[in-house]
């Protein structure tokens, strides 16, 4: 080999360049340049040196360094062994850097890896190679102390206050306390000052081997994580009216950030490159910081995210928090995921009452368009919970009561603002697009879905969708004011038409036309009343013992079906209302009544022995205890059949009055009368349910009777066509039955199980698919 092929040689003479007594290395450049003329004597010269070192590492430093570190304790009281072990790697490593930056230099011009990273690669192969937990237990000890310092400092520099300008709660609570929180040491003997010292020492070190990454990267990391998290926790978890993104970021900018810099700064070797380098890693750093506190955030109000809506408008400021994180983070399919497990598991079950869930669904219906104005999350979130309603029968009616009642804060004011626009059949509502405002829809959006859907929420068209028709609605808006008028028999309707317009305004008039005509019948009948009452006090044949009545007078076309119920009412409230009947005719003409006696209310006064009862009762009620006028003591059997009510509801209603004390059960099915409270009587627990039944019929004979009327049309189809499948019973039943506001409704499985009883009454038969009549019916 020329210029001489023994390396050793020329690592001989190199060495001699480096020595104190040597002459200065400028002088030798000449001679080290002769030598740089044969490129193949410094590559195999650095292969050598870094076998070399290679040896030496793995000989002594690897076995010296491990050594030093298993004797310490993983405690914070032990960072001194790991700031010597450091201290003392460093020290043994640094003999070879010469060498490395004069190789570097003399083969700089071959095509050849950067020495100094290969150099670092070999020290992090050879000592590094298998990290003990341990030793990182340790790092992560040294630099989870080393924050509590530096935090401990920066309070006592801005006087007790955290660096957001807020009085920490979290730590130090007792300012008089001898303790030091940064180094749990007294006051007196605090040594933070100290472990910051060491800190930017061993970040120095680990720079300079080129183990910030492998090392120390890990340790300050979760640092950083887990104060990120705990901050996030101590401060904002289960707060919800105020915004706290503000204060987390100008936290994670001045005290986080002022941490990192103790590492950071320690990267450059000269204030220059010290500065630009601390400047690119704060850069490069920051974003990461602020993106893990999004994330953090975003996770917390995520699992909060069930308590929110319920807290919502007051969680206003939580859920714009919220919405600013997911814009940087894109959690949206957790939130949805999480957010329907919530309702699943804690609203959607049997225990929750209708009146719960539906305020929980107006409420989401709020937050999160607020949220989410493209209203995707809704269409997400809110699916489970429009199909669980649908499965409750109570759901229409709660919705109509929330509506139309006073003492509703939510869908009350919703409807109470007057809003113009309409309901159409799907229950979407009709406005002109804002072609101004227009937005994209979200990638996830379901392209299937009604565009105005996702605009600014209506509240009463969002619950109309759930059953997809609103003639549902204003049949049960129907009942139920027919309920609140004949349970009351108040003739005052004004807050009712003040209702009655509102509703006009979003489902239209035509379908609202049948309440147009009860609230009249209402007022009408207040005039009735007052004219037949006025003839009645002019009549000379009128009775002074005639109990005074008065009367709703329906029109029994356009009311919902009555409750019916049995009864013969006593005597004399027969001659009260025949009196009326025929003060009725003379007004009207060729127009009569048609009593329905079980209905209404009565006031009566109750004289006993030794006390007076005034109440309103039931028609039944009423009629009962003036039977006991005439004996004190009746079986059940015996005034049952003077009132024509069965046993078994003539016993709830004779409950009422043993619950007054009025009547006693004397023995199985024998009533008397308590003439006297004997001191302090107890009165018998009774069930009492007559006073609050609804005067209408119940759901099931309602549908028994709108099912009834389309019988008359399944016979005509049959008696013409002979026979027909239910598909085709049920479009013909569509096409002339099921037309107007005011028509039933009849699904496929409803007609089924319709024509399915009429089949078991033998009024139908069923062959092959097809019904037709029996032979006897044609």
């Amino acid at each position: 080999m020329a210029a001489g092929g023994n390396v050793e040689v020329v690592w001989s003479n190199l060495m001699n360049y480096l020595t104190p007594e040597s002459p200065q290395l400028l002088g030798t450049l000449d001679s080290l340049e002769q030598l740089r003329q044969n490129p193949r004597v410094f590559t195999r010269l650095r292969e050598w040196f870094l076998e070399k070192c290679q040896k030496d590492l793995k000989d002594e430093s690897r076995p010296q360094f491990w050594s030093n570190v298993q004797q310490s304790e993983v405690e914070v009281k032990g960072f001194n062994t790991l700031l010597n072990a450091v201290s003392n790697l460093h020290r043994s490593v640094s003999t070879y850097k010469p060498f490395v930056e004069l190789l570097q230099f003399l083969t700089g011009a071959l095509p050849l890896r950067n020495l100094n990273l290969q150099f670092e690669g070999l020290i992090k192969a050879v000592i590094f190679c298998e990290i003990p937990e341990q030793f990182k237990s340790m790092v992560h000890a040294f630099y989870s102390q080393a924050f509590q310092a530096y935090q401990s400092i920066n309070r006592k520099e801005h006087g007790q206050m955290d660096t957001s300008g807020v009085e920490d709660e979290g730590e130090d609570d007792d300012v008089e306390s001898l303790i030091c929180v940064g180094c749990a040491e007294e006051k007196d003997c605090c040594h933070c000052a100290k472990i910051i010292e060491g800190f930017s020492q061993l970040n120095s070190q680990l720079h300079s081997l080129g183990l910030m990454k492998k090392v120390a990267e890990p340790a300050f990391l979760s640092v950083i994580h887990r104060e990120i998290q705990r901050r996030i926790d101590e401060k904002c978890k289960g707060e919800f009216e105020a915004s706290f993104l503000a204060s987390l970021l100008h936290w994670i900018d001045t005290e986080l950030c002022g941490w990192l810099l103790l590492i950071f700064q320690t990267q450059g070797h000269d204030a220059n490159s010290m500065t630009t380098s601390t400047e690119i890693s704060l850069d490069d750093w920051k974003p990461k910081l602020h993106y893990f506190m999004y994330k953090s955030f975003a996770d917390l109000r995520i699992s909060e995210l069930f308590t929110i809506i319920v807290e919502y408008p007051d969680s206003l400021p939580a859920i714009q928090d919220l919405k600013e994180c997911l814009e940087v983070t894109d959690q949206r399919k957790e939130l949805i995921v999480s957010l329907r497990s919530a309702f699943e598991r804690r609203l959607l079950h049997p225990g929750a009452n209708t009146s719960d869930i539906l305020t929980q669904y107006v409420s989401a219906i709020r937050a999160l368009h607020v949220l989410d104005p493209a209203g995707v999350i809704l269409e997400h979130v809110c699916t489970p919970v429009r199909q669980y309603l649908r499965t409750r029968e109570d759901t229409v009616r709660c919705i109509v009561t929330s509506l139309t009642d006073e003492n509703s804060t939510e869908l009350a004011e919703e409807l109470m603002r007057g809003d113009p626009r309409t309901i159409d059949d799907l229950g979407a509502c009709d406005s002109e697009d804002d072609d101004d405002n227009w937005m994209p829809a979200p990638s996830d959006a379901d392209p299937d879905k009604i565009s105005s859907s996702r605009k600014a929420p209506d509240i009463i068209s969002m619950l109309v969708n759930i059953y997809g028709s609103k003639d549902l609605f204003v049949s049960e808006y129907r009942t139920l004011l027919a309920d609140r008028i004949l349970s009351s028999f108040n003739y005052d309707t004004e807050k009712e038409l003040r209702y009655l317009e509102l509703l006009k305004l979003r489902f239209g008039e035509s379908h609202l036309h049948f309440c147009e005509i009860m609230l009249k019948d209402v007022a009408d009948s207040r005039r009735i009343n007052s004219h037949i009452q006025a003839s009645a006090a002019k009549s000379e044949n009128t009775k002074t013992d005639t109990i005074p009545l008065t009367a709703m007078v329906l029109s029994a076309v356009f009311w919902p079906a009555f409750r019916e119920e049995k009864l013969k009412v006593a005597e004399e409230i027969q001659r009260a209302m025949d009196e009326y009947t025929r003060g009725f005719e003379a007004l009207k003409g060729m127009r009569t009544l048609r009593w329905k006696p079980h209905l209404g209310l009565v006031e009566v006064e109750v004289e006993l022995a030794d006390r007076t009862l005034s109440l309103s009762v039931t028609p039944a009620q009423a009629t009962a205890i003036i039977h006991f006028q005439e004996k004190e003591r009746w079986t059940l059997e015996e005034l049952s059949g003077v009132m024509h009510v069965p046993p078994g509801l003539l016993r709830r209603r004779l409950g009422f009055w043993i619950s007054q004390g009025v009547l006693k059960e004397e023995s199985t099915d024998t009533f008397t009368v308590v003439e006297k409270q004997k001191g302090q009587q107890r009165i018998p627990e009774v069930v009492m349910d007559a006073e609050v039944e609804s005067v209408m019929a119940s759901s099931q004979d309602q549908r028994e009777e709108e099912l009834q009327v389309f019988w008359s049309y399944i016979v005509g189809m049959l008696t013409n066509l002979e026979s027909l499948p239910l598909d085709r019973i049920h479009s013909m039943l569509r096409m002339f039955a099921m037309q107007g506001p005011s028509s039933s409704q009849c699904s496929v499985d409803d007609l089924r199980r319709f024509l399915d009883r009429k089949v078991k009454d033998q009024e139908l038969q069923f062959v092959n698919g097809f019904y037709r009549l029996p032979k006897s019916g044609r």
